[in-house]
């Protein structure tokens, strides 16, 4: 945390083009709060983080930021910064609590009676229809290892197409499946805490034949734009030695390129250097449904990724995988340790623009952002890091504008405080600061200086 306030000027960000989106991003999960309100089921998320030992602190999202209930202050904040978006996501279990059947009607009227706010208000609503919280019955009868999954996900974008289909501009399909891949399914450090490792690969295939169902009910429904957010690192190698290059782009065709390559290309990257011929789970004609032209394609940043060849010894090398991400020597790092690298997301810009092409559709910064150990010191807060991270990142995006890509808007990561999965409350990305205990929201400085660039940019 600094302790003092300073803010990067705004005159000399070069304007974004007309129409470019600003918004600011959150998930239900994660603010939402409410767990046991009106018909809504548990998901694998409830189950995992009232596991002991699954959440730091043993925290739990029962209430989180309490949004189900304080929504409209919400809303408020956002027509305060000046947003012409709002991306939040559906919980589908609150909509369709065993993840099959009829939905729950006081789910949908929650979610109905956010987005008319927010329309009353003139923004824009940007659902995300899955963000994690994959009912916990699914899960029981195989999660997303099970191909039924993708149907269910088809049969649960209906119902809520059905009831906001009508007011809803654009929509977002999933939310970073490498995420539930590699963390819930290979790794099992997020829910549902499985450690498959390489037998997690058809969990990847599942989602994206879910997307692309999604896609195609959206399309059927009516005029509203669709995409996919995929979360994107770029891959350092830790040196110029064969074994860590190689190493790197093993990790690149795992993280990245099995996500991004069947949506944009309509085919699997070769993976046989992991002796896999054929991707798991997938069926003749799925890659046509995965691969159905989007709208936009939504990517979240963070940080590079520096990587090494697996170590002798080390859980990567056991698991037979041929790398292990390695810290960045000399880059300073956010509250989560992530490493501070603006000019690595103009370059992961430029590559996605580079290795797709034409195949690539406008992109949406979907997600950018950082967490900091924010304190209210004299009821406010000084978050002068976190105003220097997205101004670098702003600048990075402008850039890579300059040099050719397609970028139609940008997320802020994120609008308030909230359950941040596995650390539970030890990490605060938000603009504005939420005490836990009482709900009570407080503008950060970032709030105040990305409301300030918002309304430069739109005159």
């Amino acid at each position: 945390m600094t302790g003092h306030r300073h803010e990067p000027p705004l005159a000399d960000l070069p304007p974004f083009a007309p129409g470019f989106r600003w918004g600011a991003a959150t998930a239900a999960f994660q603010i939402e709060g409410a767990t046991d309100a009106a018909g809504r089921g548990p998901s694998i998320w409830d189950t995992f983080s009232h596991t002991p030992g699954r959440i730091l602190e043993g925290a739990t999202a029962d209430v989180a930021a309490d949004s189900y209930r304080r929504y409209r202050d919400d809303v408020e904040l956002l027509a305060e910064l000046g947003v012409t978006d709002y991306r939040f996501s559906i919980s589908w279990p609150r909509v369709q609590p065993g993840g099959s059947g009829p939905a729950n009607s006081a789910g949908l009227d929650y979610y109905e009676r956010l987005v008319d706010a927010l329309i009353a208000a003139g923004i824009a609503p940007l659902p995300t229809l899955f963000h994690w919280d994959l009912p916990q019955q699914l899960e029981d009868a195989g999660g997303w290892l099970a191909r039924d999954t993708a149907a269910r996900f088809a049969e649960y974008t209906g119902l809520v197409l059905d009831r906001l289909g009508d007011r809803v501009p654009r929509w977002i399909t999933l939310n970073e499946p490498a995420m539930m891949t590699l963390q819930g399914y290979a790794l099992g450090t997020q829910a549902p805490g499985r450690a498959l490792m390489m037998g997690a690969l058809p969990t990847a295939h599942h989602q994206l034949l879910a997307h692309g169902l999604a896609v195609a009910a959206i399309r059927a429904a009516g005029t509203a734009e669709v995409g996919i957010t995929n979360n994107h690192t770029l891959v350092v190698p830790a040196s110029g030695a064969p074994d860590d290059q190689l190493a790197a782009a093993a990790f690149d065709l795992i993280y990245n390129r099995v996500f991004a390559d069947p949506v944009l290309t309509g085919a699997y990257p070769d993976l046989s250097a992991f002796g896999i011929d054929g991707f798991p789970g997938a069926q003749p004609g799925d890659l046509e449904v995965i691969a159905a032209p989007l709208d936009f394609y939504g990517v979240n940043f963070y940080n590079p990724t520096r990587v090494a060849a697996a170590s002798d010894g080390s859980e990567f090398a056991a698991a037979g995988l041929p790398f292990e991400p390695v810290e960045s020597a000399d880059v300073a790092v956010t509250g989560f340790g992530w490493p501070i690298v603006p000019a690595a997301f103009a370059d992961l810009l430029v590559g996605l623009q580079d290795d797709y092409g034409d195949r690539l559709p406008p992109i949406v910064i979907t997600e950018n952002g950082a967490s900091f150990p924010d304190l209210v010191v004299d009821g406010a807060v000084r978050d002068g890091e976190r105003i220097d991270y997205l101004d670098g990142h702003l600048r990075a995006v402008r850039h890579a504008i300059e040099l050719g890509v397609d970028v139609r808007g940008y997320f802020v990561w994120s609008l308030i405080d909230n359950f941040e999965w596995a650390e539970g409350y030890t990490q605060r990305f938000g603009l504005v600061h939420v005490d836990f205990a009482t709900g009570e929201r407080t503008r950060k400085d970032s709030f105040d200086w990305y409301r300030r660039l918002i309304a430069a940019q739109s005159r």
